[in-house]
């Protein structure tokens, strides 16, 4: 039976379990969303590239499965790159499929061409330039395959104009299995590093996004509640250990907790798993635990030993890791180093907001977790809210704070929360931004109203590029350009003209009771919530410097 490329390419993504895609048509594309046409498969109508990549993301990070988007050529590829290198930064398996001119005009500067094979090198896992219909029926499952093993990634498939509507004979349809390897552990390396953390007297674990990716959370919890390892995490490992255990520190590193920061320099073992040593979470390199025996365990052979020299490292899926170590590990309640993690919580708490300001960004995400069930999936924007969110909305599970780490892509919310309600139906989607992140992508205001979904979008309104302007007011005397907003944006009435509900919380003296009331109605909503202007993000550790020289209150002159 004859198939032609874009045929090929659906069919391909139908084996693969794909049920949704989101994507932008256009000329060097249209075989494959006319292949498109007689699919079971939904397609996503985004108002932006851009936007389609983030919705997959949306998809990818709260199931942790490969997702799609497609693009055009040209122009419609290079709005794409944002959301490809995003996801490479964060592990993130993407698929994004590509409509290229065809091959006899490629090289000519032809209408809407650009080299996207080389301009995608550097931020993908793989990709792939096709260069015959036959190669799409291994492609596809080996595209499908790469994204999701190891080190999860995007991979990139670029495919000819000419060559989706090539056709050719396939009798019978081939079967290439895409089933992830295991791998497998260095017994006497397990053995090795539970020596190493029954005979310490301060071990600390650090973990991160890897621990999501490998399902690994409970497997996490069972280690550290053996042997009484305190658990601190990255942005992007919240959610992996219960916020209310005593053994939970909280978030390490620039905008982390205090007490963490301070407790870190005085563990003699550092176990860290499933994270890459950045600048965001350890500061100065070679005075974060400057005393302690560094234990590195991740996935991928290319971050060990990249920015902190380890004692012991191994290459594994971190999760058979803390499978293995669980029966080795002694049984240990370390009651002095307790007491003295305890007493560090204490004397360095996190400061409490005004209990007399409604609006207090603290106070609201306490809020918001009262009213809000452990499964809601929370995505947001980069800035001042993304820490605040991270600092005081404590997450109960894994994949329920989906937020642009490595990359720190303002515009990622809004598409991703699209995503993560299209992939979690039943859910509750909560979108937290900023006034200038939330305008990065304020064009998905049209598709989320096209699929009215159930996406409640709150954000805090301060006229200002916030953490730009605190970076100014800290460490560049005040001088302040290019961070506030002449106008105001009234978001909940821009929400109204898209057919959103919408309400604005300026004049509300209880802010908790109108949020309440506008989740009780079914459909998406925006609440734009005034926030002060002047308002921080403490503690704030300064470029450079190491943890425990974080600021914890404004600097005067």
């Amino acid at each position: 039976m004859k198939y032609n490329g874009a045929e090929i390419v659906v069919r391909g993504l139908e084996q693969q379990g794909i049920t949704t895609v989101a994507g932008i048509p256009g000329g060097a594309n249209l075989p494959i969303y006319n292949a498109l046409y007689g699919s079971t498969i939904r397609h996503v109508l985004a108002r932006h590239e851009q936007g389609a990549g983030f919705i997959a993301h949306g998809m990818a990070r709260s199931t942790g499965k490969p997702a799609v988007c497609l693009t055009t050529s040209g122009p419609g590829v290079m709005n794409l790159l944002t959301a490809i290198a995003d996801a490479k930064l964060d592990s993130v398996p993407l698929v994004a499929i590509t409509g290229q001119v065809p091959t006899a005009i490629m090289g000519t500067d032809a209408f809407q061409e650009v080299d996207t094979y080389g301009m995608t090198m550097s931020i993908t896992k793989h990709n792939f330039l096709v260069k015959n219909p036959k190669e799409l029926l291994s492609v596809i499952p080996r595209a499908f395959y790469i994204a999701q093993s190891g080190r999860p990634g995007p991979v990139v498939i670029d495919i000819p104009k000419d060559i989706q509507l090539a056709e050719i004979d396939i009798d019978p349809w081939p079967h290439i299995s895409s089933d992830i390897a295991e791998h497998p552990v260095d017994r006497p390396g397990i053995e090795q590093i539970a020596r190493i953390i029954n005979a310490s007297h301060r071990p600390l674990i650090y973990a991160g996004g890897g621990v999501v990716s490998a399902d690994g959370s409970a497997s996490l919890h069972t280690l550290a509640k053996q042997n009484s390892i305190p658990v601190a995490l990255t942005l992007m490992g919240l959610g992996t250990f219960p916020p209310d255990d005593p053994l939970y520190l909280g978030m390490l590193g620039m905008h982390g907790a205090p007490s963490t920061n301070f407790i870190l320099d005085e563990a003699d073992l550092l176990l860290a798993f499933g994270v890459r040593f950045d600048d965001r979470a350890i500061g100065k390199v070679n005075e974060f635990c400057p005393g302690a025996t560094v234990i590195h365990v991740d996935i991928d052979q290319s971050e060990i030993d990249k920015i902190k020299p380890t004692h012991l490292s191994m290459v594994a899926d971190i999760k058979t890791v803390m499978d293995s170590l669980i029966p080795l590990v002694e049984e240990n309640q370390r009651t002095a180093w307790m007491d003295r993690v305890n007493t560090m919580k204490k004397e360095h708490p996190v400061a409490p907001p005004e209990p007399t300001d409604p609006f207090n960004p603290l106070h609201l995400m306490k809020i918001l977790k009262e009213i809000t069930r452990p499964e809601t999936i929370v995505t947001t924007d980069v800035g001042q809210h993304q820490m605040w969110v991270a600092q005081a909305f404590p997450f109960d599970r894994p994949r329920t704070l989906l937020t642009s780490g490595g990359l720190g892509t303002m515009g990622f919310g809004l598409p991703a929360a699209i995503g993560a309600a299209i992939a979690n139906p039943g859910t509750q989607v909560f979108c937290i931004s900023g006034d200038g992140s939330f305008q990065m992508n304020i064009q998905e205001l049209a598709t989320l109203a096209e699929l009215n979904l159930n996406v409640t979008i709150l954000v805090m309104n301060n006229q200002h590029l916030g953490l730009v302007r605190q970076q100014q007011e800290l460490f560049y005397q005040g001088n302040y350009i290019a961070s506030r907003f002449s106008s105001r944006l009234d978001f909940a009435a821009i929400g109204r003209q898209f057919g959103i509900r919408g309400v604005n919380l300026e004049d509300v003296v209880d802010p908790r009771t109108v949020i309440g009331e506008m989740l009780q109605k079914k459909g998406p909503c925006i609440i734009d919530v005034p926030i002060h202007s002047a308002e921080n993000v403490y503690p704030m550790v300064p470029p450079g410097a190491a943890n425990r020289e974080m600021i914890r209150q404004v600097c005067t002159a």
